[in-house]
């Protein structure tokens, strides 16, 4: 609403536009693992990240174009586009999983012997992920202290849905998968999303997301783990 009808400097609109990207993006696939781990319910945060998925391949469409006039895509284009980008990631693996289990069993029972390669595997991705969001911030020629701005707008939107989340979470006693379920992000679509329909520029947000995020999630972890070795 601010954007649409304030006028704003164009530093404060790719301000905005960050924060924006940040908050409509979808929740990561990963975000299961860290739930898994920290001791929240991964099924259920598994369904919320297909729906929160689907629903961000309508509503992107719908909203940035609003924002940026000039992003000259249809409706139908940019659904396919996004979808296109989440099947790979979530619905292949989803519908993946589901064959194996029904029509594969013994399979799917083997596999699920392993269950714990997810930790790792999100880890390896995390560090690809993450240089390549500093070599980004390394390589841009945007002025450092609008790239500062875009960070801490990243930051804000970062803490603000890890707080929410936990609260709401904490009112239907499932504080942790609530949590990651609107703090976690998938960063990389929201990266791609910035570029695609936003000024280039405010992809800066979900790349420092990335470094917020996974900050807050070291942190649930260690602090998960210290309990544990009290215990």
């Amino acid at each position: 609403m601010i954007l649409l009808f304030a006028d704003l400097t164009y530093e404060y609109k790719i301000v905005f536009q960050a924060a924006i990207v940040c908050l409509i993006c979808p929740t990561a696939t990963a975000a299961a693992v860290i739930t898994g781990k920290l001791g929240g319910n991964a099924s259920s945060l598994t369904t919320y990240t297909l729906l929160s998925n689907i629903l961000a391949a309508i509503a992107v469409p719908l909203v940035f174009p609003l924002l940026e006039p000039q992003a000259n895509v249809t409706f139908v284009s940019a659904f396919l586009k996004i979808l296109s980008k989440v099947f790979p990631l979530l619905l292949f693996p989803f519908f993946l999983a589901m064959f194996l289990r029904y029509c594969m069993p013994k399979l799917h029972s083997t596999l699920l012997k392993y269950h714990g390669m997810a930790f790792y595997l999100w880890a390896v991705s995390l560090a690809i992920v993450t240089g390549q969001t500093v070599r980004s911030l390394a390589n841009s020629t945007a002025a450092p202290g609008i790239e500062l701005e875009i960070a801490f707008a990243g930051l804000f939107a970062c803490v603000v849905q890890f707080f929410l989340g936990k609260n709401i979470g904490s009112i239907y006693n499932d504080r942790i998968s609530a949590g990651q379920a609107l703090g976690q992000k998938n960063t990389v679509l929201a990266i791609w999303m910035a570029f695609t329909y936003l000024n280039p520029l405010s992809s800066v947000g979900p790349g420092s997301y990335v470094i917020w995020q996974n900050t807050i999630n070291s942190y649930q972890l260690w602090k998960k783990r210290k309990k544990e070795l009290k215990k």
